[in-house]
C-alpha cells in the first residue's frame, strides 16, 4: 500500500509540480491551497504525511501545523519554506513538525526525505 501525502501550498505551480513528482514516485497525492482546506481534507481522508508551506495567506503554516497535529497526532508533517527563519523552524519542530525542506528544493532530495520519514514512522 502506498502512502498518502497531502501537499499544502497557496501556489498552484508548487502543488502541481509536487503532485506530479510524488504520484510518479508511487504515492497517492492530495492537494490543498491553504490551512482551512488542509483541515477539511485530513478530516475526510487518511493522509500519512503533509508537506506544509509556512508562508500562506489566511491560516499560516504554524497555525495549520498546530491544528493538524491536534486533530491527527499521527500525521508526519514536513515544513516547506523559502525562508529559513531559525526561530520559526524551532517553533515548528516544537509543535510536532518532523523536519523541513528549503525551497527551491531538490526533487530527489525531497523524495529521499519523504521515504525516510515514512519508513521511520512505520518501523
Amino acid at each position: 500500500m502506498s502512502a498518502t501525502i497531502l501537499v499544502v501550498d497557496d501556489r498552484v505551480g508548487i502543488r502541481r509540480l509536487l503532485q506530479e513528482v510524488l504520484q510518479g514516485a508511487g504515492y497517492k497525492v492530495l492537494t490543498a491551497a491553504g490551512g482551512s482546506e488542509a483541515m477539511e481534507i485530513t478530516r475526510e481522508n487518511d493522509a500519512d504525511m503533509v508537506l506544509l508551506d509556512m508562508k500562506m495567506s489566511g491560516m499560516d503554516g504554524l497555525e495549520t501545523l498546530t491544528r493538524l497535529k491536534k486533530e491527527s497526532p499521527h500525521l508526519i508533517i514536513l515544513i516547506m519554506t523559502a525562508y529559513e527563519e531559525l526561530e520559526v523552524l524551532k517553533e515548528a519542530k516544537r509543535r510536532g513538525a518532523a523536519g523541513y525542506i528549503s525551497k527551491p528544493f531538490d526533487i530527489e532530495e525531497l523524495k529521499e526525505i519523504i521515504a525516510e520519514k515514512l519508513r521511520a514512522a512505520s518501523a
